[in-house]
C-alpha cells in the first residue's frame, strides 16, 4: 500500500519541485529586502516576476525537472546552479542595458541571489535524501525486468542491486535460450520466456521498466521484442553493447525528405560549439592574465639554461584530424626538425634538460598551449594531442582511435585526470587512454569540463608517468 501510494504521486514530483522553487525564490526575496529595510516598489516586484519567469523558462530548457532517480547529487546540484546563475546573469544584463541598477539595493539583491542559490540546492539535497531513504526501504521503487540473460544483463542486475538509492527492484530475467546456453547466472533467476515477460508487463502496470540486454547482431529479435512492448505502458531501454556504445553522439538528420542517422558525430555542433568556444575564450583569457608573469620567468630560465629556442613547436592532429601547430616550453636539448624524428620521451631520457625535467613533471611546459586555445586550435579540456607519427601508428592498432579527433585536443583531459598520461610504452596504456578520451566525448557537458578543470588543479599537474 505504501509503495503504491508513493508511486502514485511520483508523476506529481515535477509540479512539486516547481512550486517549491518558486515559493523559495519569492520567500528569500522578501526576507532579504525586509531584513535590509528596503521599501518595495514596482521595480522590485518586476525583478521578482522576471526572475520567476526566467527560472521556469531555463528550467525547462535545461530539463531541470526531469527524473534524477539514477543521476548523481552532483549532477542535480550542478544543473540547479546553472539555471539560477543564468537567471542572475539575465537580471544583471537587463539592469545594465536599461540603466536601472541604481534603483535597487545592491546588498539586498546580492544577499537574495546568493542565498537563493544555497536554498535551491539545500532543499534538493534534503528531499533527495528523504527519497533515498524511502527507496532503500523498498518504498517509491520501480519494478523492472531484464530481457536477455547476457553478461551485459547480468552487469545491469548487479548495478541495480548495488545501488538501492535508485529505487529499482529487479523482478527477474526473461530468456528464450535453454539453460545450457546461458552464462553463469550468479544467483539470478530466469523466470520465463520473452513472451511470458512481455505478457507479465502487459498484465502488471507496476513493472514500469523493461531492459533489453541483447547484442546488436540480434536486430530482428530486438525489433520483435520492441513491437511486443509497444502494446504496454512500460518504459523500454536497450542496454548498449560495445558497438552501439561507440556510436558517438548519433543523431537523426534530414537530407531532403530522407532521414539519415549520423553514427560517428561530434557533440560540438551548433549551440554546444558556441558554449565550448565561449568557455575556452573566457577561461583561457583569465588564466593567461594570471600566469603571464610566471611564463616570462620560465621562458627566461629556458633560454639561460640551455641553447635553443624558448618555445618548442610541433605538428599535431587537431579537430577532424587536421594538422595544427602546438606550443610548449622547450624541455629538451635537441629540437626535432622532422615529424618522422619524433621519439616519445622516456624515464631518464638524456635529451631532457634538468629544468625541462622539472617543467615536464609539473606540466608547466604546457602553459603556452593556452595561446593555442585563444587561437582556436585547442581547447582547455579535450583529448591530449599526439604527434602525427604516433597517430599514424596507433590508428592501425586501436579500433576507434581517430574518433578522439571529434573534439579539439585539450591541455587537460579525462584520461589525464585518471592517470593515463605521459609515456605509453605498451599498447594497453594507449588503449586505456583512448577509452577515457572517448568516454569524455560521450559524456561532454559544460559542467563535466569544469569538473575536469577543478580536478586538474588538485591532482592533474604532477603524475608519476610525466617525465
Amino acid at each position: 500500500m505504501s509503495s503504491g501510494l508513493i508511486s502514485s504521486i511520483q508523476s506529481s514530483f515535477s509540479t512539486f519541485y516547481r512550486i517549491v522553487d518558486l515559493l523559495l525564490i519569492s520567500m528569500v526575496f522578501f526576507i532579504a529586502t525586509y531584513s535590509y529595510g528596503v521599501e518595495l516598489d514596482t521595480h522590485y516586484y518586476l525583478v521578482l516576476l522576471i526572475s520567476l519567469s526566467c527560472f521556469l523558462f531555463l528550467s525547462q530548457t535545461f530539463e531541470l525537472y526531469r527524473s534524477w532517480r539514477t543521476s548523481t547529487t552532483f549532477a542535480l546540484l550542478s544543473y540547479t546552479s546553472l539555471v539560477w546563475v543564468s537567471c542572475c546573469l539575465v537580471l544583471m544584463i537587463l539592469a545594465y542595458f536599461t540603466k536601472t541598477g541604481a534603483n535597487y539595493s545592491r546588498v539586498a539583491m546580492g544577499i537574495w541571489l546568493v542565498a537563493t542559490l544555497f536554498g535551491l540546492c539545500a532543499w534538493r539535497v534534503l528531499f533527495r535524501a528523504l527519497l533515498v531513504h524511502f527507496r532503500k526501504s523498498g518504498l517509491n521503487a520501480k519494478s523492472v525486468i531484464i530481457i536477455g540473460a547476457t553478461p551485459t544483463g547480468l552487469n545491469l542486475a548487479a548495478q541495480i542491486n548495488q545501488n538501492p538509492q535508485h529505487g529499482l527492484k529487479l523482478y527477474g530475467f526473461y530468456e528464450d535460450r535453454p539453460a545450457e546456453r546461458l552464462p553463469d547466472m550468479e544467483g539470478y533467476e530466469v523466470k520465463g520466456t520473452v513472451a511470458e515477460g512481455v505478457a507479465l508487463v502487459k498484465a502488471n502496470p507496476e513493472i514500469s521498466h523493461v531492459y533489453i540486454a541483447m547484442p546488436m547482431k540480434a536486430e530482428a529479435r530486438i525489433t520483435d521484442i520492441l513491437n511486443q512492448c509497444s502494446d504496454t505502458t512500460a518504459t523500454v531501454h536497450i542496454i548498449p553493447d560495445f558497438f552501439i556504445f561507440n556510436l558517438l553522439h548519433a543523431r537523426w538528420q534530414n537530407v531532403g525528405n530522407m532521414q539519415t542517422l549520423s553514427i560517428f558525430d561530434s557533440p560540438f555542433n551548433g549551440f554546444n560549439r558556441a558554449v565550448k568556444r565561449l568557455e575556452d575564450l573566457v577561461l583561457a583569457s583569465i588564466i593567461l592574465a594570471i600566469i603571464s608573469v610566471p611564463m616570462l620567468f620560465i621562458g627566461l630560465a629556458v633560454k639561460l639554461t640551455s641553447k635553443g629556442p624558448i618555445i618548442f613547436k610541433q605538428k599535431r592532429y587537431g579537430l577532424d584530424g587536421k594538422e595544427i601547430c602546438i606550443y610548449k616550453f622547450r624541455s629538451m636539448t635537441l629540437v626535432n626538425k622532422k615529424v618522422d624524428d619524433v621519439v616519445q620521451a622516456t624515464r631518464f631520457d638524456a635529451r631532457i634538460t634538468p629544468l625541462g625535467s622539472f617543467l615536464r613533471r609539473t606540466s608547466l611546459d604546457e602553459l603556452p598551449q593556452f595561446i593555442n586555445v585563444l587561437q582556436g586550435n585547442m581547447s582547455i579540456v579535450g583529448p591530449r594531442p599526439h604527434a602525427v607519427q604516433h597517430n599514424e601508428e596507433y590508428r592501425k592498432l586501436i579500433d576507434g582511435y581517430m574518433l578522439r579527433h571529434k573534439a579539439k585536443p585539450g591541455i587537460t583531459g579525462w584520461a589525464q585526470i585518471n592517470g593515463w598520461r605521459g609515456e605509453t610504452d605498451t599498447l594497453d596504456k594507449m588503449e586505456r587512454r583512448i577509452e577515457f578520451d572517448l568516454k569524455y566525448i560521450h559524456r561532454w557537458s559544460l559542467l563535466f569540463d569544469l569538473k575536469i578543470i577543478l580536478l586538474t588543479i588538485f591532482k592533474g599537474f604532477i603524475n608519476k608517468n610525466a617525465y
